[in-house]
C-alpha cells in the first residue's frame, strides 16, 4: 500500500468524520473547515476536494472561505502556529523590537514556516487584550507584557 493512499485515506476519514459531527448543511461549512484544518494541519487539496463534493459547496466557494479566515490555511503550518498582535497598542508599548526579536530567533519571515516545520509565524489584528501589550499568542496560548528578552524563555517551552 502505498503512502499517498494511506494519506488520501486518512484525509477522507477526517473530513467524513468532521462532517458526521457537524452535519450537510452549509451553515457546517466553518465548523467542519475548522475541524479538518485542525485535524490535518491545514486543508490540503485533497480535503477540500472531498469536503465540496460532501456539503455539495462549489470549489471555488470553499476556496474563498478558506483563504479568508485567518484560523484556516491552505498550506502546510508549523506544529506551533504564532500569531503577533500588529495592532497599534502593541506597536506603542515596544511591539516593534519583540517583532524584530522575534523573526531573528526564528529564522523566518511572516507567513512562512520553519524549515523544521515547527514554527509559523503570522500577524494578527487585535486580539483583544490590549492592556498587557505587546502580545503573541502561541497556539492557543496568550503572552503579554512581551520584551526581547522573555522570548527565549517563552519558545522554549514548546519542544
Amino acid at each position: 500500500m502505498s503512502v499517498e493512499l494511506t494519506k488520501a485515506q486518512d484525509v477522507s476519514t477526517v473530513v467524513k468524520t468532521a462532517i458526521a459531527r457537524h452535519g450537510q448543511d452549509r451553515e457546517a461549512l466553518i465548523p467542519v473547515l475548522s475541524e479538518v484544518n485542525e485535524q490535518l494541519g491545514y486543508l490540503s487539496t485533497e480535503a477540500l476536494v472531498e469536503i465540496s463534493r460532501s456539503l455539495r459547496v462549489p470549489g471555488a466557494q470553499l476556496l474563498s472561505v478558506a483563504s479568508f479566515y485567518n484560523m484556516l490555511s491552505t498550506r502546510p503550518r508549523g506544529r506551533h502556529v504564532i500569531k503577533f498582535c500588529e495592532s497599534a497598542p502593541c506597536h506603542v508599548m515596544g511591539g516593534r523590537q519583540v517583532w524584530q526579536a522575534l523573526q531573528e530567533a526564528l529564522q523566518i519571515e511572516p507567513g512562512e514556516t520553519s524549515a523544521d516545520g515547527k514554527w509559523t509565524l503570522l500577524t494578527t489584528s487585535c486580539p483583544g487584550v490590549c492592556g498587557v501589550g505587546p502580545v503573541m499568542m502561541i497556539d492557543n496560548d496568550v503572552y503579554g507584557n512581551l520584551t526581547p528578552d522573555r522570548l527565549p524563555e517563552i519558545l522554549g517551552q514548546y519542544k
